[in-house]
């Protein structure tokens, strides 16, 4: 597996999960109950999205298309 991003927004995480989901891309959130306890306080417990390495260009655009809602693009 490879890290498709870092993030503690979890409404882009949701979404994105759902997004990837729906394209058949297996995704797995690590990090998420260490980086609730610091409440995102420190960067290097942020969570962290994983897909398998052979769909890590398609997550990548989705991820894309994700920051372009998000900046109302």
């Amino acid at each position: 597996m490879v890290e498709l991003l870092r993030t503690d927004d979890p409404v882009f995480i949701s979404w994105l999960m759902v997004r990837l989901a729906g394209e058949g891309i297996e995704a797995v959130v690590f990090d998420s109950h260490t980086s609730t306890i610091y409440g995102g306080a420190l960067d290097t417990l942020t969570r962290r999205v994983m897909v398998a390495e052979e769909d890590e260009g398609r997550a990548r655009v989705i991820v894309a298309e994700g920051r372009g809602i998000a900046a109302g693009d």
